[in-house]
């Protein structure tokens, strides 16, 4: 896809975002290209929000310089609304988050919320899991033990390196994994020692999923 179509496709769906969005809420809010454009959007509104959960310090910084309090998860309790885009999606709405390092705190806001609302383009929207390499947040000192393990899965992990996450931690992108079954893949990562968080958003997948095209909206 080229990018102004890509990019139409996202602002399309950022600001079909907004119909969940009420007055008075504290959102939940995700990290990427395309919550950023949702996080303009939602600024440039007159839908006066109470404040928004962030997933990243760069989302919280964005939220701030946009006149949105950023407020703690640990306070706010449940929330009723997180939007966030994907790397991936597939029609079931499963998918691959973490391109930009910041999944482990996206899958916190996602458990911690009533709907979860995915915008994306229609480039990200596939038939199978996979092809984007599927992000593992890991313990530094258990990374090698780690990339051993996802090896046995079948699949080839690669260290991000220069990247720490907002956890202090670092991310093995896993290439070639076979993702038929998405939550059986995501529980038997998950319980690999050293493990902090897998991308894969399959058992809490997303609610509604808002795919952005030059045509307009899809709504799944």
């Amino acid at each position: 896809m080229n990018q102004p179509r890509q990019h139409q496709g996202k602002e399309a769906a950022a600001a079909a975002a907004l119909e969940w969005v009420r007055e008075g809420m504290i959102v939940g809010v995700g990290t990427g290209s395309t919550v950023n454009l949702f996080i303009d959007q939602l600024a440039a509104s007159r839908i006066r929000i109470a404040g928004a959960v962030s997933s990243s310090e760069a989302s919280s910084a964005r939220l701030r310089a946009a006149g949105i309090e950023v407020l703690d998860l640990n306070s706010t309790g449940d929330l009723e609304l997180y939007v966030d885009g994907a790397d991936e999606s597939t029609v079931h709405r499963h998918l691959i988050k973490g391109g930009g390092g910041a999944l482990t705190r996206e899958k916190i806001v996602a458990a911690a919320s009533s709907r979860f609302v995915c915008i994306v383009d229609e480039s990200k929207l596939v038939d199978v899991l996979g092809k984007f390499p599927l992000p593992v947040e890991v313990i530094p000192m258990a990374r090698s033990y780690v990339a051993r393990q996802l090896a046995r899965l079948g699949g080839q992990p690669v260290w991000r390196e220069n990247l720490v996450t907002d956890n202090g931690n670092q991310i093995l992108d896993v290439h070639h994994l076979d993702i038929s079954d998405p939550p059986a893949l995501e529980a038997t990562i998950n319980g690999i020692a050293g493990v902090v968080c897998v991308g894969l958003f399959a058992r809490r997948p997303a609610d509604v999923l808002l795919v952005g095209g030059p045509a307009g909206v899809r709504r799944m």
